[in-house]
């Protein structure tokens, strides 16, 4: 079967499309069986190319399994999601506190520092050190750099047209697919993050400050006073974004 451009099929089927569409159980199948045993989130085209070239379905077919699928799994503790670079399957969001006591490593801290400027990143993209810098008031440390660029969530994306033209950074689909949004339009809004108590009289925060406007460039971010985890990317977008 010939395959249509990827371009021309949408990334979500009407309903009224998929109860047209006679979904191929055996398609269907594989389909989840690939998706399941897949290392990464899987794209259509990607799922399309696993097929033995004569017997690949149409992507329109694909998309209709990976539609009933979903539906399949819209009451279990397992979902489909689609994330930036693909589909995935995962545990639902409202049980991860309880698969995480399964596993002995704790969850990745990260320091405000990084978290503000992961944010600026984000939301002012493409951005220069020396614009984050500006934004945040106190100069960047060469290891958040470092960090976010080894953990793939950010990127040089080009080189402004300036004195020494520095690298412009915007982020990436890892970043995405680790915050379990699509694009960047899924990133919550500064009216939907204003309300968050930032409690700038916070010991930590302050000590925070301390350390970054004390120590050299070259500090290890390990050894900043306020380590934050994941959870608290909220209140560092709003800080960042309020700017």
């Amino acid at each position: 079967m010939k395959a249509v451009e990827l371009m021309e099929v949408p990334q979500v089927l009407p309903d009224s499309v998929i109860e047209i569409l006679d979904v191929n159980m055996e398609i269907k199948r594989i389909v989840e069986a690939i998706i399941f045993a897949a290392n990464r989130p899987m794209t259509v085209k990607q799922i399309q190319q696993v097929f033995p070239e004569i017997e690949q379905p149409e992507l329109i077919e694909i998309l209709g399994a990976i539609e009933s699928i979903t539906e399949d799994y819209r009451d279990r503790p397992i979902e489909l999601k689609h994330v930036a670079s693909g589909y995935r399957f995962q545990v639902r969001q409202e049980l991860a506190r309880w698969v995480s006591r399964l596993f002995e490593e704790k969850p990745p801290r990260y320091s405000r520092a990084l978290l503000e400027t992961l944010a600026i990143i984000a939301y002012r993209q493409p951005v220069t050190r020396g614009d984050i810098e500006d934004i945040r008031g106190v100069s960047v440390s060469t290891s958040i750099i470092q960090t976010l660029l080894e953990r793939e969530w950010v990127k040089v994306v080009a080189h402004k047209e300036a004195p020494g033209r520095p690298s412009l950074y915007g982020t990436t689909k890892q970043f995405l697919d680790y915050f379990n949004i699509t694009d960047l339009n899924n990133l919550p809004t500064l009216q939907e993050i204003q309300g968050l108590d930032l409690s700038l009289d916070n010991p930590q925060y302050i000590a925070q400050e301390e350390s970054e406007k004390q120590t050299p460039d070259e500090q290890d971010d390990s050894t900043q006073a306020a380590i934050y985890n994941q959870e608290d990317i909220g209140e560092a977008l709003a800080e960042t974004t309020a700017v």
